[in-house]
């Protein structure tokens, strides 16, 4: 009898252990493990938590004991364009662990922005810009104008009545300097906000326009607004690209890519010419290398234009062997505020992260999160270039998106991967996926869910499982982030909508609607 249970124990011990071989071999567990452990031993002890606790009370006391009331010089937005609370959570896994902190996660202050528009419970980044940077909310698809104006309103965009205005505006009313810097075109919705008012975002160029049956002549494009009207043509600093809506269809542009005006305008030529006339000094470059070698504290305007569109993913910098051709945001934010900085009044500066958002629309995780992590980095580059005694800096998002972390993945493994555990189905299933989007062909076939055990989740171009079929990801509407650091930073603790996000940094500088000096309207306190 005994030799008989000391056999059936042999077996059982057999048995268990070829699981775990089984298991360990896997070949979805390869893809989605890595072999650090991400933990500290010390967080095994209840101390470690009571400690962290601590530090956290007396960090906090700390700041409410000294709430930094001076007037700000100088104020930073730093939008990352689609950044949820999702994709800011994952980007700490990815870069080291759930428990690391982004730069801006180190800020003493934050809060919770509304982000919804006017006729969307899911807004856009165009109504959002002008939120976050007018202080009032719009309709989908609209910039700098009220929700009067509808989509695709030939009339009342034109309407000066209901354009809002910036928070670039009042910063030049105030003397500062202004500047934008952003990896998607400086026409594109998000930057368009600090400028620019339109009834439709995609009047880029004057042949868009005239596909909505619309006069050019009448409704301004948005990359001539840059350029000839009070606010675009007064920022000291504009850097991004989208070259190819400046240039006309028929010519090329540093890269041999043909422009798509229709007009026959050179509107990089124009801006030069207006700067000379003005007797100040503007400088064009389209080149990293031109924009390294040019002394900016011998420039007066800075027009950088880096791609005949977006600029490239920051991964593919690297990767393509694009690093000695296109700057890196944070390269570009050095740059701006080095510029800037010699502004004796101060400056505002609206830097965006725009590619986090791009990677999302088209499902591919890994490359929202290495943007994610170059977005921080840009941070990191401001905060050792300012001071937060004189200087605001805000962190924040326009809108979410549907990606979620699901599952119950090991600390140690990688959030770019595939959890541990199969499904119901008996696959494997991504711990990070979307609700909707062109991933879905990813996900099923005709015969239902497909195995995803053997694919390569390394690769940046990978789209992420998502449930409905869509050519493009949506946004998501949940309220977003907001993290602030400097003069009144403690103003933007709390859920508020995202109208309060200019009218707070307005009130730390002094200027605009909240500024002692504003006579326009009365407001009711």
């Amino acid at each position: 009898m005994l030799s008989r249970k000391i056999i059936w124990g042999f077996l059982v011990i057999c048995l268990i252990s070829v699981c775990s071989a089984k298991s360990v071999d896997h070949p979805h567990l390869k893809a989605s493990s890595k072999a650090k452990k991400r933990f500290h031993s010390d967080e095994l002890d209840s101390d470690y938590w009571f400690d962290n606790a601590q530090e956290y009370i007396s960090n906090k006391l700390d700041a409410v004991s000294h709430f930094n009331t001076n007037r700000a010089k100088n104020i930073i937005l730093f939008l990352g364009d689609g950044m949820s609370l999702h994709t800011v959570t994952a980007a700490r896994s990815y870069i080291d662990d759930a428990s690391h902190k982004l730069s801006f996660e180190e800020f003493p202050y934050f809060g919770l922005s509304k982000t919804f528009c006017i006729d969307k419970q899911v807004p856009d980044s165009a109504s959002t810009s002008t939120a976050y940077l007018s202080a009032v909310k719009a309709n989908y698809g609209t910039i700098g104008v009220n929700a009067q104006v509808t989509r695709r309103d030939c009339e009342l965009g034109q309407d000066e009545s209901y354009h809002t205005e910036s928070i670039a505006k009042w910063a030049q009313d105030a003397n500062k300097w202004t500047g934008l810097v952003t990896t998607a075109r400086v026409t594109h919705a998000s930057p368009a906000g600090v400028y620019a008012h339109t009834a439709n975002r995609e009047w880029e160029n004057d042949a868009k326009i005239m596909e909505d049956e619309c006069d050019p002549t009448d409704n301004v494009d948005i990359a001539r607004q840059l350029v000839e009207w009070e606010v675009g043509r007064n920022l000291r600093v504009i850097m991004g690209g989208g070259r190819r809506n400046f240039i006309n269809e028929t010519e090329l542009d540093e890269s041999d890519i043909e422009g798509r005006r229709t007009d026959g305008r050179n509107l990089i030529e124009e801006w030069l010419t207006e700067k000379k006339e003005r007797n100040v000094r503007g400088e064009y470059v389209w080149h990293k290398q031109d924009l390294l070698a040019t002394d900016l504290s011998k420039v007066d305007y800075l027009l950088g234009l880096f791609s005949s569109s977006h600029c490239p993913y920051h991964g593919d910098l690297e990767r393509e062997g694009l690093e000695d051709e296109v700057p890196s945001l944070s390269e570009m934010t050095e740059a701006a505020i080095e510029m800037l900085s010699h502004s004796k009044d101060g400056y505002f500066l609206f830097v965006e992260g725009a590619k986090i958002d791009m990677a999302h629309h088209d499902t591919r995780a890994r490359r929202s999160m290495e943007e994610t992590e170059e977005f921080a980095k840009a941070v990191e580059v401001a905060l050792s270039m300012t001071n937060e005694k004189d200087t605001l800096i805000v962190v924040t998002s326009d809108h979410s998106h549907t990606m979620t972390i699901s599952g119950y993945p090991d600390r140690d493994d990688d959030i770019l991967g595939l959890n541990s555990e199969n499904a119901a189905d008996d696959l494997p299933y991504n711990i990070l996926s979307y609700a909707n989007g062109p991933g879905y062909e990813k996900t099923y076939s005709k015969n239902g869910r497909k195995d995803l055990s053997d694919k390569d989740f390394t690769n940046p171009t990978r789209k992420y499982m998502a449930t409905a079929p869509l050519e493009s990801e949506t946004h998501g509407a949940d309220d977003v982030g907001i993290f602030a650091k400097g003069p009144y930073a403690h103003y933007f603790s709390g859920n508020y909508v995202q109208t309060n996000i200019p009218m707070l940094m307005a009130k730390a500088a002094d200027i605009g609607p909240f500024g002692s000096n504003y006579k326009k309207r009365n407001i009711k306190k």
